[in-house]
């Protein structure tokens, strides 16, 4: 226990010296994560299957892949349902922009000793608005909704005491007025404890599946009708994370993260992330992301109340885009012990 410590300190001393490295040197970073994928920006569809759920991955800058302890796995790796043993659900709501909200919720199921499954849904939506045309701009009297519906089924299952994977399924629908987008898409991940100290490293990646295009008609000017739509990709996610406690005793924790992210319709970035837990029932947490256009820092709170049939956990983020302003998210966990 005491080698497995002070390797622990040994590696944590390592990563923190390679991150000051990466923060001091501009010219270093640029040449470590350079604008490889820029020009794939805006190729794919379904965004609102990037915007982060939950508000403790988001408030430690969405490094969650190798932390993904918690009922939150739902969304970030699938393979971290079998990292904690109780049964719950899980709400969280997000105060979008322009006036739109998302929100989502799952539930997971412990089984066998070593399995779990789990089904979550995403939604976004937004208010009614006017349908306009060139020659109507202020209106045609009509009104349409956008909106986005995400169903996913989990299922996850520890092969060792270090190893274990997990599998989403995700039914997807878009609509816009009189069009609509279907699909189904995948999310795989893995989750491995090194055995150094707490250190885990998990890789994931999400979205993938085939091309998706729009059905449904819509009336132009002229009495023209299209009804014929280009095809685009999921947006497809690869993560890397690795996380590490450099701090643990009975009354203090630190949790610290890095994540690389290669998306395929953007430059490839690095996060970074930080938890700190009182007593595991107060927590701080922070992040920043690296050669992210629209965004960098985030930070949150959480508190963990536990009541007489549950254990409840309150958490909030609040996130920076550096355009649009604030996004901030709410979220709610009941955790049911197992027998």
């Amino acid at each position: 226990m005491k080698q497995d410590i002070k390797y622990s300190k040994h590696f944590s001393f390592v990563i923190t010296i390679c991150l000051l490295l990466l923060l001091s040197y501009s010219d270093l970073y640029s040449q470590l994560i350079p604008n490889l994928g820029g020009q794939r920006r805006g190729t794919s569809s379904l965004q609102f299957l990037k915007i982060g759920n939950g508000a403790r991955g988001t408030g430690m800058g969405e490094t969650f892949v190798a932390v993904s302890d918690d009922i939150s796995a739902l969304y970030w790796n699938p393979a971290g349902l079998v990292q904690f043993k109780e049964n719950g659900v899980t709400f969280s709501h997000t105060l979008w922009f322009v006036d739109t909200q998302l929100q989502f919720f799952g539930a997971v199921y412990h089984f066998g000793g070593s399995n779990a499954v789990g089904l979550s849904v995403a939604s976004l939506r937004t208010d009614d608005m006017k349908v306009t045309t060139e020659v109507q701009p202020n209106g045609t009297g009509e009104y349409f909704r956008f909106s986005d519906i995400a169903i996913g089924l989990s299922f996850a299952r520890q092969m060792t005491d270090q190893f274990s994977f997990g599998a989403t399924v995700k039914y997807i629908e878009e609509t816009l007025g009189a069009l609509k987008m279907r699909g189904v898409v995948g999310d795989l991940g893995t989750f491995y404890r090194t055995g150094l100290g707490t250190s885990r490293f998990a890789v994931l990646i999400s979205n993938f599946g085939a091309q998706i295009s729009p059905s449904g008609s819509v009336n132009l000017i002229g009495g023209r009708v299209a009804d014929s739509f280009q095809k685009f990709p999921p947006p497809t996610l690869f993560r890397i994370g690795f996380a590490i406690e450099p701090i643990l005793t009975g009354t203090n924790r630190l949790t610290t993260s890095i994540q690389l992210n290669s998306p395929n319709d953007n430059s490839e970035n690095v996060s970074i992330g930080a938890e700190y837990s009182f007593k595991e029932m107060l927590f701080l947490r922070g992040g920043y992301k690296f050669n992210v256009d629209t965004e960098n820092y985030s930070f949150g709170a959480g508190l963990r109340v536990p009541i007489s049939f549950a254990k409840t956990e309150l958490d909030y983020s609040i996130s920076n885009f550096k355009d649009l302003g604030f996004a901030q998210r709410f979220s709610i966990n009941l955790l049911f012990q197992t027998k």
